[in-house]
């Protein structure tokens, strides 16, 4: 890589971007090919930066030869030029280590967005009703359908979540990047998703369409009400701070959806009217997008909630998850990012996401289907 092709890339994506600015802002933000030149120019960065951090190092190593070698050998002898140019190991070894982010980031925008992993929890609980003993919930979250760009590689994903063969099916949110047309070419595919017990969904922070220019305030409600509808053609339910009981065998559990509700972004989840006539203690699941809400207002509520799934975080798309150590820069954002946390018996499950947004790929932290099985104490 030399620099004038880094700096070839660089300008002619800076130059890209100005000219589709008005895209990028106006009634429908990134496209799929918006988010492949911006991972290229990611990728590509990254690389530079590893690369350049490796040659520094050996000119770290040059300098304190050089300044012992000056201290020690008399002023008199002369002293050949300790590495008139970097030797050419040295610039070999920052080529490999260079080429290991640049090689796992392409495998993330090639393969491993659509790498869907399904990953299973069983949860145990004394107050679960005893008809519920068993019954498995499938959830997925964050679609973000805008970002598509393999029909066959995201019903693989469909697939996947459909052999799960569930009790109940939930989504919890972000169902578009920003727009509500970005999910039309896929209702046929989401709509496969079917549970005995019923397929519900709540809003995320994207689905609002807050992060485009709206040409008015009519505009941007026409779009989420047509999202809303949207819902309606994929057969799922969507609660808005509401709730509804699911009943098995005479028995009753509460399912509970809010509205976006997230530090740092809009709070217009009520969790209050999602807990209206809802009998204090009757199991609950809620359904809430942003786990900053479980851990802000749900975890310490005065009533118990038995467990809230929630997604938003995509686990940064980016990490390392092995047995007994994980990271993502995510988690200087976000306390629970991916995965189970339990506060006295009070469950999160935060899902690492279905889709992927702005950087048209994931390396480590893979597309997710989570099946929870709910048992009873014994």
């Amino acid at each position: 890589m030399t620099p004038w092709l880094y700096l070839a890339v660089s300008v002619g994506i800076t130059v890209y971007f100005i000219g589709n600015f008005e895209n990028l802002g106006y009634a429908t933000g990134m496209l799929p090919y918006h988010e492949w030149v911006l991972s290229i120019f990611v990728t590509v960065l990254i690389t530079k930066v590893f690369f350049v951090l490796m040659m520094f190092l050996g000119d770290i190593g040059r300098f304190f030869y050089g300044l012992v070698n000056n201290l020690v050998k008399p002023k008199s002898k002369v002293i050949k030029p300790f590495f008139p140019a970097r030797r050419k190991f040295i610039s070999q070894i920052a080529l490999g280590v260079a080429a290991v982010p640049f090689a796992g980031l392409f495998y993330g925008m090639l393969k491993g967005k659509y790498d869907f992993k399904l990953h299973r929890e069983t949860l145990h609980f004394d107050n679960l009703p005893d008809a519920f003993d068993g019954f498995t919930i499938t959830q997925i979250s964050d679609i973000h359908s805008g970002s598509f760009d393999n029909d066959a590689a995201v019903q693989r994903g469909i697939d996947l979540a459909k052999a799960q063969k569930s009790d109940l099916f939930v989504f919890t949110g972000d169902l578009v990047n920003n727009v509500a047309k970005e999910i039309e070419p896929y209702l046929d595919r989401f709509s496969q998703l079917k549970a005995p017990y019923g397929q519900f969904s709540i809003l995320g922070n994207h689905d609002y369409g807050d992060y485009i220019m709206w040409p008015s305030e009519e505009a941007k409600n026409a779009n989420l009400d047509k999202l809303k509808e949207h819902h309606k053609t994929l057969g799922y339910r969507l609660l808005i701070d509401e709730n509804v009981e699911i009943e098995k065998d005479g028995q009753k559990i509460s399912l509970l959806g809010v509205q976006n509700w997230g530090r740092g972004f809009r709070k217009a989840g009520d969790l209050d009217k999602a807990m209206k006539g809802v009998d204090k203690d009757v199991f609950k699941i809620l359904l809430s997008h942003d786990p900053t809400h479980w851990e802000e207002k749900v975890r310490y509520n005065p009533t118990t909630i038995d467990l809230t799934l929630a997604g938003h975080t995509h686990g940064a798309q980016f990490g390392v998850e092995i047995p007994g150590f994980r990271w993502s820069p995510v988690q200087y954002r976000y306390v629970d990012w991916a995965g189970l946390a339990n506060e006295k018996n009070r469950y999160l499950y935060v899902n690492r996401g279905f889709g992927f947004l702005a950087f048209s790929g994931r390396m480590g932290i893979w597309p997710e289907i989570t099946v929870i099985t709910l048992k009873k104490t014994v």
